[in-house]
């Protein structure tokens, strides 16, 4: 299948599940998943740096808009996006002459894990502070981001170890 038709498939899947499925979960307050950020994640390591923020604005104002959270995701979203260059500098080393896409099957499980869950923490970090804008409660702001991004970083592992089959 191309790149390109690829990831429009992916968008679209990750935004629906995103709004319809996903959305609604809340496990006692604290779980909100948020896998719509594997689109972001698993684009082409030498796709360009603009076309990545841009995607990642696109993809950040839909989820706002059915979400209705004002930029918050747009926001979130374009951190983790202009975050993923250096994240795939520091956790693994891919050929200059090589465009794979970042996977457990091109990065390794340790090196993948580890991409992934920065960019899930930083993302999960960034939406609940900035909803809450506020330190007070911050033993239950830090509860959320710890539960939601272990809840993603697992889903897109899942997702992983299915795409491996």
């Amino acid at each position: 299948m191309p790149s390109v038709f690829k990831n429009i498939v992916r968008f679209i899947v990750l935004v629906v599940v995103q709004v319809l499925i996903l959305n609604n979960i809340q496990f006692l307050g604290y779980v909100n998943p948020a896998l719509y950020i594997y689109f972001i994640l698993t684009l082409n390591v030498r796709t360009s740096r603009w076309a990545v923020l841009i995607l990642a604005f696109a993809l950040g104002l839909i989820v706002d808009i059915f979400s209705n959270t004002a930029g918050l995701h747009a926001f979130a979203t374009v951190f983790v996006a202009f975050m993923r260059a250096p994240a795939i500098n520091i956790f693994t080393s891919v050929d200059e002459s090589t465009n794979p896409e970042p996977s457990v099957s091109t990065f390794g499980w340790m090196a993948y894990i580890r991409y992934a869950g920065l960019l899930v923490l930083i993302h999960n970090a960034l939406i609940f502070i900035i909803e809450a804008f506020s330190f007070v409660d911050f033993g239950i702001i830090f509860l959320k981001i710890l539960l939601s991004s272990i809840v993603t970083l697992l889903l897109i592992i899942a997702i992983q170890m299915l795409k491996k089959r």
